[in-house]
């Protein structure tokens, strides 16, 4: 599209909005966008650099790349107190991945944020002991300084749709190797999950990120991400990230337990109701998987399993063997 009919200072606008794209323009782009010579063009830069605008100029002729030094403009960002609290709060929910460049990458951008907004919100000592006064205490995670390599390979082979080998050790399991197209990392409980296809068996399945022992993206090589591909179908059925075939599970919780159940939504598909003696009945749509067992047996006799009947026979089974050892 020619912009040729746009008047000086308009184009002046917009060739510097041109410039701002990631990895720039070419000059013979500006030149035919904007109907342009190429002394008119190195006039419109000239007037740039006047007004402290940092052009980049790399290369020779019409076939030269512009652009601006990403960090233009940056120092006018201005944030709130509370706006930079929520970002250092939401910083620290992830220090289960320290160690790791994942973690390394997320400090260097909230440095380069707390920069950019100025000394303003320090006025008055206010930000001087945020990490007393807001803290997120550690919960049992997964260790993943180990991962930082897979983690890095990852994280790229996701954003630039390159496939992958991967050495996988299944729990209780030999190590496997996979065909991967990586659709989505996912966080869960402390830890990180890749949805992948796997290529072989024409499926997408669930990888713990810490139980790859080798990973490498094919650079030369791209896959095109499904336009059907929902990863929130992925665990619509799940408690927690391992799926299976949704079943109705009824469930009662004593009085004692019932307020703590009722206080916390568990699954979108959950339906409470109250007793007469001051029960709690819960009814949910999922599958059976460990994560649901392991809540379970986590009330001990504050819940009974109405529904479905092999699943309430298993976690008196699991009690029985637990109450043996």
């Amino acid at each position: 599209m020619t912009l040729a009919v746009l008047n000086k200072a308009q184009k002046f606008v917009s060739i510097l909005t041109d410039l701002q794209k990631p990895g720039g323009v070419s000059a013979d782009e500006l030149i035919d966008r904007y109907g342009l010579d190429d002394r008119t063009l190195r006039r419109y830069l000239a007037d740039l650099r006047e007004i402290d605008v940092p052009v980049n100029d790399d290369g020779r002729g019409a076939h030269r790349t512009l652009s601006v030094d990403p960090n233009f403009g940056r120092k006018g960002v201005q944030l709130s107190l509370l706006e930079l609290v929520s970002l250092r709060f939401g910083r620290s929910l992830f220090n289960f991945l320290e160690g790791t460049g994942f973690a390394e990458d997320m400090d260097d951008a909230l440095e380069r944020i707390s920069t950019w907004a100025g000394g303003g919100a320090d006025q008055g000592g206010e930000v001087a002991q945020l990490d007393r006064k807001f803290i997120a205490l550690p919960e049992h995670h997964k260790d993943h300084t180990r991962d930082a390599d897979v983690l890095d390979e990852i994280l790229t082979a996701l954003l630039r749709q390159n496939p992958t080998e991967a050495m996988y050790a299944r729990v209780g399991g030999q190590i496997r190797t996979y065909r991967l197209h990586p659709y989505t990392l996912a966080h869960w409980r402390q830890g990180l999950y890749l949805f992948a296809k796997d290529v072989d068996a024409g499926i997408i399945k669930t990888f713990a990120v810490d139980r790859f022992r080798a990973l490498k993206r094919q650079r030369g090589e791209v896959f095109a991400y499904p336009e059907d591909y929902d990863p929130q179908s992925m665990v619509a059925d799940c408690f927690g990230i391992i799926g299976g075939p949704a079943k109705d599970i009824h469930l009662r919780f004593t009085r004692t337990a019932a307020p703590y159940v009722r206080e916390r939504i568990w699954h979108h598909s959950q339906i409470l109701s109250s007793t007469a003696s001051g029960e709690l009945e819960l009814q949910m749509k999922v599958g059976l998987s460990p994560e649901l067992e392991t809540w379970l047996l986590g009330f001990g006799p504050s819940v009974k399993i109405l529904a479905p009947e092999d699943l309430g026979a298993r976690i008196r089974r699991l009690h029985g063997e637990a109450s043996k050892a």
